[in-house]
């Protein structure tokens, strides 16, 4: 209700006013708020306001992700809100994957991240990504670790048969490390181990973590990306470009392309 003060007392204005002068009045009123603020608009005012989250996305936020330092080894854990939550421009350093999966066809499959996710919503990206967790104890062990949380992922993300995704279906190809402010509130600093899975998998996406699911080969990958309407993950964008047609270059020898002595650094 708005008020005007005359003395010591705060009169309710739309007592004299009827329902629509009241309305032009609070009109009015917002007009100079904003005004006095600058040049803000008020869109961009309004996105500061925080909105409430998912409570699916909410509850995966006291999942424990492993810290490690920059050689990638272990050095304790934080909640996936304290690993992506931005404090003074800086996100503690963790072990997460990214896979990418091909079929037979030699096409890759994107998907398009759920818009309740708190990190990146609506984003495009490559097949699967996520992190070992540290509570998962035999997530931890680096390597087998990671494939053991990738597999996990696909099977809740994609809905893919256990039977279809097994430890032993992915290759490793290398980590990358990058940090991404994000949106400014939640963003990314990983070491991110890559692995590739090459086959036909039965598809069965979660909607909580995926809007959209597709196969796209790779004569049309650039002009799909180009294409969008919506913007791509950090990762994903840095791999696209540096790394990703070397690796479809060399699906069926990968050998070549594999780098398991360097952390790749973005």
């Amino acid at each position: 209700m708005i008020s005007v003060r005359l003395s010591e007392q705060s009169i309710p204005v739309n007592k004299f006013l009827n329902g629509f002068q009241f309305v032009c009045l609070r009109f009015y009123i917002m007009k100079l708020i904003f005004k006095s603020l600058g040049t803000i608009p008020l869109r961009r005012f309004l996105s500061t306001v925080p909105k409430p989250l998912n409570p699916v996305q909410e509850a995966a936020l006291e999942e424990r992700c492993i810290l490690v330092d920059k050689n990638d080894q272990e050095c304790g854990f934080a909640s996936k809100r304290d690993c992506h939550r931005l404090v003074n421009g800086n996100l503690p350093l963790h072990r997460a994957f990214s896979v990418f999966l091909f079929n037979t066809k030699d096409e890759l499959l994107l998907q398009q991240r759920s818009s309740t996710k708190i990190t990146f919503p609506d984003h495009y990206t490559n097949s699967c990504c996520s992190h070992p967790l540290y509570e998962i104890e035999h997530e931890r062990k680096d390597l087998e670790g990671a494939k053991a949380a990738a597999c996990r992922r696909l099977v809740f993300e994609l809905g893919i048969p256990t039977s279809q995704c097994q430890p032993k279906d992915l290759q490793y190809i290398t980590r990358i490390r990058y940090m991404s402010e994000g949106d400014g509130t939640w963003g990314e600093h990983e070491i991110d181990y890559i692995f590739i899975l090459h086959k036909d998998v039965a598809l069965d996406p979660n909607p909580d973590e995926v809007s959209t699911a597709l196969y796209i080969p790779k004569s049309k990958m650039n002009k799909f990306l180009s294409n969008l309407k919506h913007p791509i993950t950090p990762w994903f964008k840095l791999i696209a470009q540096n790394e990703l047609t070397n690796w479809w270059d060399n699906l069926r020898s990968l050998e070549k392309v594999m780098n398991h002595k360097q952390i790749i650094t973005y």
